[in-house]
């Protein structure tokens, strides 16, 4: 079990904190001679396997590294185009390594903005009068749960499906954003979060969570 992340959310939507606690790989390296077998196309800045998905490497995947050396969006470490290089025959054999497209601070930023978007939709979806709103969505490897404070600051965790413990997790991290966020008197409120102590706090409270599950009294 694990505890892939943590999103703290302000009440406007914006994205004032953002820890990325495990995050599993399931990267597949492979040497490819010419052509490749594969059908390669630009998306979003990267390149993806549009076609041809095998041996662990799947539609979708991103071009992470060539040779060993990593690639930067849509061009190699020394400044190529990818599918220009890997449309070369003099560049074969080439070892390419494939995996999940690593999120950049800016998709963080609009992927936070849209769940709140979200969980305002489905506070006004419920029938009845004063929706919490979303406080889980369930995939069929993580779940994402969210806990929205009276203030309207939401705490968001993503974790194994497995993963016990996280309502009690989540109020957790709520009584250390108040503890290290709000008594520390350099901190604004609806800003991001930069403290030391609230890093550390939150990380041995993940800790804890991912071996005992639920926390006890005095936790």
């Amino acid at each position: 079990m694990a505890i892939f992340s943590v999103y703290v959310v302000n009440k406007a939507g914006g994205l004032i904190y953002q820890l990325d606690h495990y995050a599993p790989r399931a990267d597949t390296e492979k040497t490819f001679s010419f052509p490749l077998d594969l059908v390669l196309r630009p998306h979003d800045e990267r390149v993806v396997v549009a076609f041809g998905q095998r041996d662990g490497i799947r539609v979708g995947h991103a071009v992470l590294a060539i040779n060993g050396a990593e690639v930067n969006g849509r061009f190699t470490a020394d400044g190529k185009d990818v599918l220009e290089y890997l449309s070369n025959p003099a560049n074969s054999p080439v070892s390419i390594r494939f995996g999940r497209h690593r999120l950049s601070s800016n998709e963080k930023l609009m992927l936070a903005s849209m769940f709140h978007s979200l969980f305002a939709i489905g506070s006004q979806l419920s029938p009845e009068v004063g929706s919490s709103g979303i406080e889980m969505l369930e995939t069929d490897t993580f779940k994402l749960h969210c806990f929205q404070t009276l203030t309207g600051i939401k705490f968001m965790v993503l974790a194994d499906p497995r993963q016990t413990g996280i309502d009690a997790l989540l109020r957790k991290i709520y009584e250390i954003y108040s503890d290290f966020a709000l008594k520390n008197p350099f901190y604004s409120l609806e800003m991001p979060i930069r403290c030391e102590l609230f890093d550390q706090n939150l990380k041995l409270a993940l800790e804890v969570a991912e071996k005992a599950g639920p926390f006890g009294p005095g936790s």
